[in-house]
C-alpha cells in the first residue's frame, strides 16, 4: 500500500510517504507557512523514493480539530489530489494522530488535547489495545476546567500529549496530575503517524470518496467575531 499523508492543523506542517510498511516524513513547525511547505515537502518524499503521484493509492488527511485555516489546507489538498487522480482519501482524527505519537513505553490510556485557543482545547481519549489505537470517548472542544477522563479503557494510568496542556497556564495538567504518570505539553501531531493509522484504516475499509471527506472543527461556529471573542473571555472572568 502507498498513501501519501498530511497533517496541518496545528502550528506544525508535515508530510508524510508510507510505502508498504516504510514511513518517510518531512516534518517542520512553521506557522503560517503551511500552504507554502506542504506540497514541496509531498513532491520531495515521492522524488526520493522514485514514486510517481500514479502509483499512490490513497491519501489520508488529518481532519482535526485544530486551526481553522490548516484543517481546511490538509483537506483541500488531499481531495485535489485524490480527485487529480481518483483515488480515495483515508481523514483521520488530529487527536488520534497526537495520541498515536505518545509514547509506546507510557500507560495504555492517552489523553491528547490541542490548545482550541479562547479559552478551550481540544480533547480526546484513546486506549491502545495490542496495535490497534481505539478512541474512548467523544471528542470535544471545553474548557480545560472541564475535562475529564473516562472510566472505559485499558486499565491503569494515564499518560498527557498535546499543547493542549500548555494552555491556561497549564490548569489542564495540574487538574489530572494525580492520573497523568507522563506529560508531554509540546508533542505535536506528526504525518508519519497519521499515515500508520490511516494504512491500517483503509486495510478495513476506512478509505472514501474524496467529495465526502468533512473536516472536524468541533466548534458550531468556527469563526467568531472579536465581539463574541470578548464576550466569551468575559462570560469566564478574570484569568
Amino acid at each position: 500500500m502507498k498513501l501519501l499523508a498530511f497533517e496541518t492543523a496545528t502550528e506544525a506542517c508535515s508530510v508524510a510517504l508510507y510505502l508498504d510498511g516504510e514511513v518517510r516524513e518531512r516534518f517542520e513547525v512553521a506557522p503560517r507557512r503551511h500552504a507554502e511547505l506542504a506540497l514541496p515537502m509531498a513532491q520531495a518524499l515521492l522524488d526520493e523514493a522514485g514514486i510517481a503521484r500514479a502509483q499512490l493509492d490513497a491519501i489520508a488527511v488529518g481532519r482535526g480539530p485544530g486551526a481553522f485555516t490548516g484543517v481546511r489546507l490538509a483537506i483541500a489538498l488531499a481531495q485535489g489530489i485524490a480527485l487529480a487522480l481518483d483515488r480515495p482519501v483515508v481523514p483521520v482524527s488530529t487527536l488520534a494522530v497526537l495520541a498515536a505519537g505518545a509514547p509506546a513505553d507510557g500507560p495504555a490510556r492517552i489523553l491528547a488535547a490541542i490548545d482550541a485557543r479562547m479559552g478551550e482545547v481540544y480533547a480526546g481519549a484513546f486506549g491502545r489495545q495490542g496495535a490497534a489505537l481505539v478512541a474512548l470517548d467523544l471528542e470535544r472542544v471545553l474548557a480545560p476546567e472541564a475535562v475529564t477522563l473516562p472510566e472505559s479503557g485499558p486499565a491503569g494510568p494515564w499518560q498527557g500529549v498535546g499543547t493542549g496542556f500548555a494552555a491556561a497556564d497549564g490548569v489542564l495538567g495540574q487538574r489530572l496530575g494525580a492520573d497523568l504518570v507522563r506529560l508531554d505539553p509540546a508533542a505535536l501531531p506528526r504525518a508519519a503517524d497519521l499515515a500508520r493509522l490511516a494504512a491500517v484504516a483503509c486495510a478495513h475499509g476506512g478509505a472514501m470518496a474524496a467529495d465526502r471527506v468533512e473536516p472536524a472543527y468541533l466548534r458550531d461556529n468556527v469563526a467568531l467575531t472579536l465581539a463574541e471573542q470578548r464576550a466569551l473571555r468575559a462570560s469566564r472572568g478574570p484569568g
